[in-house]
C-alpha cells in the first residue's frame, strides 16, 4: 500500500506532545528520552521509526504498547488508551531480545502464545502449523528453543507475533541475526501485511531493509523527531537527473552526451552499468545451490500464511485444495484400532484371552495377618520360663 492510498486511511496510532523523563530515585529528572514527539500512523502502512542508539525509538515503543506511562501528552491506539484490554489483543509484538522459554519447543511455544489469546485448540494448531512453516522451522519444530540460534529464535519469535492476526505490528529489529534469506522473506512478509490493510510499526537499524518496505518514517535524536516524511520526499534529490537506458553503440552514445554537456554549463556526466545489489545476487547464488544441496539449519520459508493473507491473493480452487493437502495439519493423535476379524475367519479363544488378562493384572498385595496361635502359645512359654529363672535367682 502506497503512502498516498495509507494518507486516506483510519489512524490507528495517534501520538501528541509524547514525553517521557525518566528520575531518579530523589525523583530528580535522570534523563529526558523522548521530548514533545508528534505523529500519526494509519491502516495499512508501514512506518519506521529511526535513530542512532538511545535517541528514544524503543521508549516509544514501550509508550505505545502500555508497558511505560508518559510524562506528558497523549497516545491513542485505535482510539483508546494502550492500557486497553481490549486493543493489546489487537497488537503483534516482537521485541528487540526474544524472551521465550528454552524448554518448551517451537510447537509448544505458539501453542502457548495462542492460548494466551484465548485461541480454541483447533485455530492454535492449524495456525501453528502455517507459521511453522511460514518462518522456516517446519522441520525443527520438536527441537527446544533454548537450543536454537540467534537467527532462529528470531524467526520463531515472529511468529509468535502474528499467533493472534494482529491489526497492528510492532517489529523491534526483526531481522536482527538473520540471514539474508530469512531479510528477504521477512521484508516480503510486512508487504504481505500492508497490502491485506494491517498496519507495521518498524524500528531497525538496517537502512536498506527499511527503505524496501516502509511508506512514511521518522528520524529520532536525543528524543526529538529531526526529519518526518516519505521516503520518496525524504530521499529525493532534485539537483541531479539520472537516465538509464539500454546499451547503446557507441556513436549514438557520443552524440547524446555532446548534446548534453552542449546544454550543461556546469557539473560532470557520467556513464556507467546499473549493478544489482548483494542480497539480489546472495539469493540468487543460494537459490541455484538449493537445488543440489541440503541443509540441517533453518530452511527457506514457505509463502505467507493463509490466515495472515485474508484472500488477498486470488488463487483458482484446485490450487487451494492442492495448498491445504500440502500444509501440515495438526491434527489429535487417532486411536489406534485393530480391524474386526472376517466373517470366515477363526473366532478368538474366550478362555485363553481371559487368562492372559488375569495373568496381565498385578497380584493384590497380602494384608498383614495375625500371627498364628501355636507361634503365640511358643511365645509366651518361653517368657515364662525366663521371669521363672529370674525369680528363682532372686530368691
Amino acid at each position: 500500500m502506497s503512502a498516498d492510498q495509507a494518507s486516506n486511511g483510519e489512524v490507528v496510532v495517534s501520538v501528541r506532545g509524547l514525553t517521557k523523563v525518566f528520575k531518579d530515585f530523589w525523583n530528580r529528572p535522570k534523563a529526558r528520552a523522548v521530548d514533545d514527539v508528534d505523529f500519526e500512523v494509519r491502516r495499512g502502512e508501514v512506518f519506521g521509526l529511526l535513530g542512532p542508539n538511545g535517541s528514544g525509538k524503543s521508549t516509544t515503543v514501550k509508550l505505545l504498547l502500555g508497558l511505560l506511562n508518559p510524562t506528558k501528552g497523549h497516545i491513542e491506539v485505535f482510539g483508546h488508551s494502550p492500557r486497553h484490554v481490549q486493543t493489546k489483543s489487537r497488537i503483534g509484538y516482537l521485541p528487540e531480545e526474544s524472551y521465550l522459554y528454552r524448554y518448551l519447543n517451537s510447537r509448544e511455544t505458539l501453542d502457548f502464545f495462542g492460548n494466551l489469546f484465548h485461541l480454541n485448540q483447533a485455530d492454535r494448531d492449524s495456525r501453528s502449523a502455517q507459521l511453522l512453516e511460514m518462518v522456516g522451522l517446519g522441520k525443527t519444530q520438536t527441537r527446544a528453543v533454548g537450543e536454537f540460534s540467534k537467527g532462529m529464535q528470531r524467526r520463531i519469535g515472529l511468529a509468535q507475533a502474528l499467533i493472534n492476526d494482529p491489526d497492528l505490528v510492532i517489529l523491534d529489529e526483526p531481522t536482527a541475526g538473520l540471514d539474508p534469506i530469512g531479510c528477504r522473506e521477512v521484508k516480503d512478509l510486512i508487504i504481505a501485511l500492508a497490502r491485506r490493510g494491517k498496519t507495521v510499526i518498524l524500528s531497525s537499524h538496517l537502512l536498506s531493509d527499511v527503505e524496501d518496505v516502509c511508506d512514511r518514517v521518522v528520524i529520532y535524536y536525543g528524543g526529538k523527531i529531526q526529519a518526518a516524511g516519505t521516503l520518496k520526499d525524504l530521499l529525493a534529490t532534485p539537483d541531479t537527473l539520472r537516465i538509464t537506458t539500454p546499451v547503446l553503440p557507441r556513436e549514438t552514445l557520443e552524440r547524446v552526451l555532446e548534446i548534453i554537456r552542449r546544454d550543461l554549463s556546469t557539473g560532470e556526466v557520467r556513464v556507467d552499468n546499473p549493478t544489482q545489489n548483494l542480497e539480489s545476487y546472495f539469493l540468487d547464488v543460494v537459490a541455484k545451490a538449493r537445488a543440489a544441496n541440503e541443509t540441517s539449519g533453518a530452511q527457506s520459508g514457505a509463502r505467507v500464511a493463509d490466515y495472515l493473507r485474508g484472500g488477498m491473493e486470488a488463487t483458482p480452487a484446485t490450487n487451494k485444495v492442492l495448498e491445504k493437502l500440502s500444509l501440515p495439519q495438526a491434527v489429535a493423535p487417532a486411536i489406534e484400532t485393530k480391524p474386526a476379524p472376517e466373517a470366515g475367519g477363526p473366532k478368538p479363544d474366550d478362555k485363553k484371552l481371559e487368562a492372559l488378562t488375569q495373568a496381565n493384572q498385578p497380584a493384590p498385595t497380602p494384608a498383614k495377618s495375625a500371627p498364628a496361635p501355636e507361634t503365640k502359645a511358643m511365645d509366651l512359654s518361653k517368657a515364662d520360663e525366663k521371669l521363672s529363672s529370674l525369680l528363682g535367682n532372686k530368691k
